[in-house]
């Protein structure tokens, strides 16, 4: 017996799953914009915060004592923040939250978020009578894979196949 819900996610149908893809490609598609606005942001917040680490030490931009980009970035407003700092740090902090809001609207259609940063759900399904994660990545127009449930991305089967054997 397949339960109805799976930690509460439903399971779909292919067809059902499918038909969710326009819904989800458009609120996919202004997710990772808005994501890439904040990633912008990010950048600007790094260089300004460099800037007056670096204007605090004396040590100059691009010198190999600089720190490099590319971890995770702080937006905790500090007192020492410039006003310029803060306002930008409780925006991205602000534009994080909503995202997060809109990934959860996403998982309310059924989905399960696996990679946000790409555009990566599933939806839990049947394929041969068994529970398996039908999966779609943005920009797909439909959901042509699966993968078992300990399964990822990397190991998707085409559902072509599936739908043959059903055919027969």
């Amino acid at each position: 017996m397949v339960p109805n819900d799976r930690a509460g996610f439903r399971v779909l149908s292919i067809e059902q799953a499918n038909a969710l893809v326009p819904e989800l490609h458009r609120r996919v598609s202004e997710i990772l914009a808005k994501n890439g606005r904040v990633q912008a942001m990010v950048g600007e917040l790094q260089s300004r915060v460099r800037r007056a680490e670096d204007e605090r030490s004396g040590r100059r931009v691009g010198s190999p004592a600089h720190p490099s980009g590319g971890h995770a970035v702080d937006v905790t407003v500090r007192a020492g923040d410039s006003a310029e700092v803060q306002q930008l740090k409780r925006e991205i902090a602000s534009r994080v939250q909503a995202i997060r809001r809109e990934w959860s609207l996403v998982e309310e259609l059924g989905a399960v978020v696996k990679d946000p940063r790409i555009g990566l759900v599933d939806f839990y399904g049947l394929v041969d009578a068994r529970l398996v994660c039908l999966c779609w990545k943005h920009p797909e127009t439909s959901i042509e894979h699966y993968h078992e449930l300990d399964a990822g991305l990397a190991s998707r089967k085409p559902l072509a196949a599936v739908r043959a054997r059903s055919l027969n």
